[in-house]
């Protein structure tokens, strides 16, 4: 039965809700209560943080940056070297900064309290703490006195400095060292050392267009580079331009004259020793990275970079970049220790900052994506045969170096001679997301459009960085692990304090015997493929891949991914506008490796062989004929094997029959115009006596294909007869025979009799 509620038992069921609904509120208030009161303690705390001045005021600082044996890296370690008064800015320039990171800066004292309560409700809403809501004078702070973790301590102390920062300093005084001190990509600290190295002009100088550019940069320096990403930072600038615009700093026929202005670059290259691409800076971005803070904060809080840097090999790198130096093109070149995973050289020669640039792989990528992880996989072996051949793949059509096809060639020689049409059919076998999942572990990023089969020849919408790519290739100098290069040792405080201590993580990408099987086609070569620049090489062991990427009017980038026991060699040639040059994986970058290799003395010249890894003697004919690896019969002759490496994981299971079992005779015999005509297809392996009556007539071998032997008819009825063996047969009697009895104009096959 149904019974209707009645009015007394609805108000007990709503004094309910309400006394759930007050608690839930009470308890929310009181949460929020002991937050604030928490917040307000720390906030009162911080409010006692002794703000540096000096921190503000100084232009030059510098970090002292420590080799391997302790010495100090004579590098100039410099930087925010060149301050600007304000005075000498323009106004479109300061407010150009203003309307995008802080428009009331010159009304609040330090801190903006609704963009402060905006940026809560929104963090509240994305459960993120993404939005700072941070003003010029937070930002100061930021830079010179605290972290960039996004913690609410850090917030506090930020806050609490800010206002007290805009107690000591007038607006103007903060605008100038923000202006001063602020990071714009590049190496580039400050305003005017912005301005001289994109614009080639002082920042007193600047048009609306270019002060809207630079202060553009500053979010994200990165993202928004007008060097590496012209797009975004040409939005970004626009946004600028029109923030300005509505701020009424300037006027709408300003504001579409800036906007149609295009983003015109005059790079100007940085003065002191190119410390841009030196080992130093390289090392500073880094600790930059691991330690959460601005590079000038590294300075003030005088940290100690404690580096795998050998001056020797950094000199010797550098030496052979410069000998093969080629005008208007940039090169580079990094060498890392295979045991301690330290950068023990980096160098570069360019205009740009190198270091975090990508580019396509060309190549070098095969051994990564493609061959070691088909090894791995066991779909391959150094062995394997694969057609090289014209193919197309819905609308891909790749192509080889000068389109030629050179058939059926192992792995070893596609890889070797860097053959497209196998590395693709390669990675047909294992799978595209496979191969990406293994170069993925090896620190090789990807984009979501990286889904075709052009990725095995280096295809990629970004490419990757030469740090990466070298450091992928230590997995096969260590037994298939891995751990990502690093430059930083350890890090001290100015009390000596270790605050970072590097510890290689390695973890297992590829088994030891797939790594020292791919290792060994790569010594291939060094020996006589691409890289065979390298085979005069006597000081030690070494494994070699080039590429070359490009189009029909030129190459734009050149590779050499070299491998020794101890060390492991990256040189990049190229044109970073992607000009055309005259230069190749097997020409410059390979001979920047040699010069350098052959300097050094190693300890270790040797590549270590896994006790999974067996040579075992294949039968070449079953190769050349069938296409097939099998292993050869025992009794098979030398000169029809070859010694083969395999993984004992992936061994052949296949035993030839060449050598095992009677070898077999394909012949006819007729007579015509009074002649016996004998068609035999030879095999140069088997030695064929041929009798006539009975008496030898001739004896072929070493012979391959159809052969026609004529003998004279003198008698009604002859018997022609074939014994066929394997010659320089050592080891056992298996021979067949074939006779055929003739008679006048015709023949008869009388019997195939076969014995041992």
């Amino acid at each position: 039965m149904y019974f209707m509620p009645t009015f007394t038992h609805t108000k007990k069921m709503k004094k309910i809700v309400k006394k759930c609904l007050l608690s839930v509120v009470l308890v929310a208030f009181a949460g929020v209560t002991f937050c604030g009161s928490v917040i307000t303690v720390k906030y009162l705390k911080y409010k006692s943080l002794p703000l540096d001045v000096q921190a503000l005021s100084d232009s030059v600082l510098s970090i002292d940056i420590y080799a391997k044996d302790n010495t100090k890296i004579e590098d100039v370690n410099q930087f925010n070297g060149s301050n600007i008064k304000i005075e000498e800015l323009s106004e479109h320039t300061k407010q150009a900064f203003i309307s995008i990171e802080d428009k009331d800066f010159y009304k609040h004292k330090g801190i903006n309290k609704k963009r402060i309560l905006k940026a809560t409700l929104n963090n509240l809403k994305s459960f993120s703490f993404k939005e700072g809501a941070s003003t010029i004078t937070q930002q100061l702070i930021k830079n010179t006195h605290l972290s960039s973790e996004k913690t609410i301590d850090r917030k506090l102390k930020e806050i609490a400095l800010a206002q007290k920062l805009e107690k000591n300093l007038g607006k103007d005084e903060i605008l100038e060292s923000y202006l001063n001190i602020i990071f714009f990509g590049n190496n580039c600290y400050g305003i005017e050392n912005a301005s001289q190295y994109y614009f080639g002009k002082s920042a007193s100088d600047l048009d609306i267009a270019e002060s809207c550019t630079l202060a553009g940069i500053i979010k994200s320096p990165t993202r928004y580079s007008p060097i590496s990403n012209h797009q975004n930072c040409l939005e970004r600038r626009n946004l600028v331009i029109s923030e300005m615009e509505k701020d009424g700093h300037i006027t709408e026929e300003e504001k579409l004259v800036a906007i149609k202005t295009p983003l015109t670059l005059h790079i100007t290259p940085h003065a002191t020793q190119n410390r841009l691409n030196s080992y130093s800076q390289a090392s500073l971005d880094e600790a930059s990275k691991l330690l959460s803070l601005p590079a000038k904060q590294i300075a003030l809080a005088e940290y100690k970079i404690h580096t795998y840097y050998d001056d020797k090999k950094s000199q010797d790198l550098a030496t052979a970049l410069s000998q093969n130096k080629i005008d208007g093109i940039d090169n580079a070149g990094i060498v890392i220790d295979n045991k301690s995973h330290g950068i023990v050289a980096y160098h570069a020669n360019s205009n740009l900052k190198f270091y975090d640039i990508k580019r396509q792989p060309a190549s070098c990528i095969k051994p990564l994506l493609v061959y070691g992880p088909a090894l791995n996989e066991n779909v391959i072996s150094p062995q394997t045969q694969i057609l090289d051949e014209k193919i197309k793949i819905g609308n891909y059509e790749p192509e080889n170096v000068n389109n030629s096809f050179g058939g059926y060639m192992s792995v070893t020689d596609a890889v070797k001679n860097s053959v497209n049409i196998p590395a693709i059919k390669t990675l047909s076998y294992i799978g595209i997301d496979t191969g990406k999942a293994y170069a993925e572990k090896l620190d090789i990023d990807f984009d979501e459009k990286d889904d075709s089969y052009a990725l095995a020849l280096g295809g990629m919408t970004y490419g990757v960085t030469l740090h990466n790519l070298a450091g992928a290739y230590t997995v096969f100098a260590n037994n298939g692990n891995y751990s990502a290069p690093t430059f930083i040792e350890y890090i001290t405080d100015k009390n000596g304090r270790i605050v970072y201590l590097h510890r290689p993580q390695e973890k297992m990408i590829f088994r030891e015997d797939s790594a020292y099987l791919m290792t060994n086609i790569l010594q291939e070569s060094a020996k006589s493929g691409t890289a065979r620049k390298l085979s005069d090489i006597s000081n030690t062991e070494i494994a070699s891949k080039t590429g070359t990427a490009g189009r029909k009017a030129g190459n734009t980038d050149a590779y050499n991914i070299s491998v020794t026991p101890e060390e492991t060699i990256g040189v990049w040639f190229g044109s970073l506008d992607n000009s055309p040059a005259k230069i190749a994986g097997g020409n410059q970058p390979t001979s920047v490796v040699k010069e350098y290799v052959s300097k050094q003395e190693f300890e270790k010249k040797e590549f270590d062989i896994p006790s999974s890894i067996t040579t075992a003697k294949i039968d070449s004919m079953t190769k050349e004929a069938e296409h097939r690896i099998v292993i050869a019969s025992p009794h098979s002759p030398d000169r029809f094997t070859e010694k083969a490496l395999f993984s004992r994981f992936n061994m052949p299971t296949e035993v030839s029959s060449n050598f095992s079992e009677e070898p077999k005779i394909t012949a006819t015999c007729t007579v015509k115009n009074g002649q016996i005509v004998l068609c035999l297809t030879a095999q140069r392996h088997i030695e064929y006596q041929i009798y006539k009556n009975n008496i030898p007539y001739q004896c072929i071998k070493n012979k391959d294909g159809d052969l026609t032997i004529k003998m004279p008819a003198t008698e009604k009825e002859e018997t022609v007869k074939i014994i066929a063996k394997y010659e320089n047969d050592a080891f056992s009697n298996l021979q067949n025979e074939k006779t055929f009895t003739l008679s006048g104009e015709k023949h008869q096959n009388i019997k195939t009799k076969w014995y041992i």
